[in-house]
């Protein structure tokens, strides 16, 4: 039986796999009242052996349990608040769908911090190389890219996601937009649509409601509520894969908002890497700044302050930049000797200006120690809705390892809604579809005692 839906004031029959919807909005009176078939348009009835599963929430995470249940004949319905499926996917795919990493494995189960032991078994019965697999089932072909990650040929998230959807519904499962998840009441989850609230009552729910990041696109975190009055223990949510407040000077954001920094290498106490970042009116982001952003956020929350150490020239020594610098005269402009002497410009040239201290100006080996190693402070993170993904979520302690709610047996989560993060470059992804077949697994195993 598929999950059924009842006006809050009412509820169905166990037995019954759909419900009259009794319309509580007193605007809509005299209206047609709408009947929700909860089996499917592929399936007209259900058996008395199929569980009921309803999944709330209709990205990757959900998206890929759905798969997983539909396949195994339980009548699946996956409600999802926005008008389409997997807003944030699309969005991501929109400049090149990363839809996992190339790295050798043992190093890629590493990337997910404090929570890399726990998510290991999930990644493990879904490995990038399945994921690949999976996607060329959907008729979407991968391919490596110079920084390892892996991209589909087409370069876009929508195919994949119309042969995905098609694929669900062939097994059966009933896919449902303008759905929000409202709470709990009568023992169901309560789901509002434009027209009406309604109660969905099931064998077994999955929420997989992301976490707080880009929340116009559905992942808005509103479930903490709910849940958190169930007593689900839940660690606040943080940006991750964030830019950083910086307190350019007025000149400074004036001329160089909007520019990108390239061929530099970055430290924290994440480590130095190589790569570009992007100056903002506001501070830094792009892709350099990603990687160090868990390490960069944690240092203001523990110490108070935090920098990111830029290594200008990072094809020259130290020492070559000191003779170098050494022969310029040192009656020139500051500008023409970094030019010169160091082969530094534009916003390079101006960020040694906004921080380099003045005394070191003037001589060659301190002007060429500050070129090698300059600290720009980060002042705050920027706002956790204009991050990448979020940090933080329920914490593991809350949850078995079929990832089923301890305080709620019979309701289970997956993706960003736990307390775990990773870089960008395919981790986020692999591991949202990763828990929801985890959690998928999980579910099956619960209903089968």
């Amino acid at each position: 039986m598929a999950a059924s839906t009842n006006a809050v004031s009412s509820r169905s029959s166990p037995t019954t796999g759909s419900a009259r919807i009794r319309i509580t909005d007193p605007g809509l009176a005299g209206k047609a009242q709408p009947r929700q078939n909860c089996t499917g348009k592929n399936r007209a009835k259900t058996s008395m052996n199929q569980k009921r599963i309803a999944i709330i929430g209709g990205g990757p995470a959900g998206l890929a349990a759905a798969e997983l249940l539909s396949l195994s004949g339980h009548a699946v319905t996956v409600y999802d608040a926005m008008p389409t499926f997997a807003r944030k996917f699309l969005l991501a795919g929109k400049s090149g769908l990363n839809i996992t990493h190339s790295e050798d494995y043992a190093r890629f189960v590493t990337r997910f911090g404090a929570a890399s032991a726990r998510l290991r078994p999930a990644l493990d019965a879904f490995t990038p190389g399945d994921i690949r697999d999976w996607a060329a089932g959907l008729g979407t072909e991968t391919f490596v890219g110079s920084s390892g990650r892996v991209f589909p040929v087409v370069m876009k998230a929508s195919p994949l996601l119309r042969a995905w959807l098609k694929r669900l519904e062939a097994q059966g499962a009933t896919l449902r937009t303008r759905h929000r998840w409202i709470g709990f009441a009568d023992g169901g989850y309560v789901l509002e649509t434009p027209e009406v609230r309604s109660i969905v009552h099931c064998d077994a729910a999955l929420l997989a409601l992301g976490g707080a990041s880009w929340p116009r696109l559905g992942s808005d975190a509103s479930w903490l509520r709910w849940l958190s009055e169930k007593g689900v223990e839940i660690d606040a949510f943080r940006p991750a894969n964030c830019g950083f407040v910086v307190g350019w000077s007025e000149s400074f954001r004036e001329r160089f908002a909007g520019e990108p920094v390239k061929s530099v290498t970055a430290t924290s106490d994440a480590g130095t890497f190589p790569g570009e970042f992007v100056i903002s009116a506001n501070g830094i982001e792009g892709s350099l700044v990603y990687a160090h952003a868990a390490s960069l956020r944690d240092q203001l929350l523990n110490r108070g302050s935090a920098a990111l150490t830029l290594d200008l020239a990072p094809g020259r020594t130290i020492e070559r930049l000191t003779r170098d610098l050494a022969r310029q005269d040192a009656k020139s402009s500051f500008s023409n000797r970094l030019r010169k002497g160091a082969g530094l410009d534009g916003v390079k040239a101006a960020l040694l200006r906004e921080f380099a201290p003045e005394r070191d100006r003037a001589d060659p080996g301190r002007l060429a120690g500050v070129i090698k190693s300059l600290p720009v402070p980060v002042l705050d993170t920027r706002p956790i809705g204009e991050a990448i993904s979020s940090a933080g979520g329920i914490r593991w302690s809350g949850i078995d390892d079929g990832f089923m709610l301890k305080a709620l047996p019979g309701t289970f989560v997956a993706g960003e809604m736990l307390d775990w993060e990773a870089p960008t470059g395919g981790y986020l992804l692999t591991a949202c579809l990763a828990t929801g077949r985890a959690a998928a697994r999980g579910i099956e195993a619960w209903l089968r005692g």
